[in-house]
């Protein structure tokens, strides 16, 4: 027989704020809910958590449920419990950060939502519950991983070339970089190879190709070696705007 509290606990969700690039801006994923509370609202992919799962596979199954996007680089931001941040009951929830290249994750929305649709993170429509506050936190978190560690290359093609990483760098930094000292420092990592073939595309001399070296990566972190970039140029912030 189940044992039963004497006094309320609480639920929990798993909340996931995903980014991608997509036209050149950094974009986030956001599903139009079908059901109160917030029927309407935009709000990021989420739910409860069931009893008999942990909760990161809660989080997997949320997003692939709410718009199809499955098999993404998934970490933990942080836990957001306020006690009145969901008008249904007391919840807490867990929110994570993924990236993704919007290429390989085509988006539908699934049976808990209207819509999903990408939004300027500098253009947002306003947000069910306390989810402007979490996508606030994870904008944060992206802007200062990227410059220690090599997240930013989720959120590209497999195969690239550096005026891309650079472009990548610069949406997330708010800042323009110098192409010449970008590719000295991002190439002086250690962590691109270059990859077969080129990109055939250019009008002039075909571009190279780069991929980023996972091993690589591993055995320079085992050396001590790991990933640092300082960009040479001060933040330019674009203002948000909210609707």
């Amino acid at each position: 027989m189940p044992y039963k509290y004497e006094f309320p606990h609480p639920s929990v969700t798993a909340d996931i704020v995903i980014f991608a690039m997509h036209e050149n801006d950094l974009k986030a994923l956001l599903v139009q809910r079908k059901n109160p509370p917030h029927k309407g609202c935009w709000a990021i992919p989420g739910g409860f958590v069931e009893i008999d799962e942990d909760i990161e596979t809660g989080a997997r199954r949320e997003l692939e449920e709410e718009t199809g996007v499955k098999n993404v680089y998934l970490e933990q931001l942080y836990t957001f419990g306020a006690p009145k941040r969901d008008p249904r009951e007391r919840v807490i929830t867990v929110a994570y950060l993924s990236l993704v290249n919007l290429a390989e994750h085509p988006v539908q929305a699934g049976s808990d939502a209207v819509r999903a649709e990408w939004f300027s993170i500098r253009d947002l429509p306003k947000l069910a519950f306390d989810h402007q506050k979490i996508l606030d936190l994870a904008i944060k978190r992206l802007e200062s991983k990227a410059l220690y560690a090599p997240i930013v290359f989720e959120l590209l093609p497999k195969k690239f070339k550096l005026p891309q990483v650079q472009h990548v760098f610069e949406v997330i930094l708010q800042r323009s970089l110098d192409k010449r000292n970008f590719r000295k420092k991002i190439l002086s990592t250690g962590m691109l190879t270059e990859a077969s073939g080129l990109d055939k595309s250019e009008q002039r001399r075909p571009a190279k190709l780069y991929r980023f070296d996972k091993a690589k990566f591993k055995k320079l972190n085992r050396e001590g070696g790991g990933f640092e970039f300082r960009p040479d140029s001060p933040r330019k912030r674009k203002p948000r705007k909210l609707s």
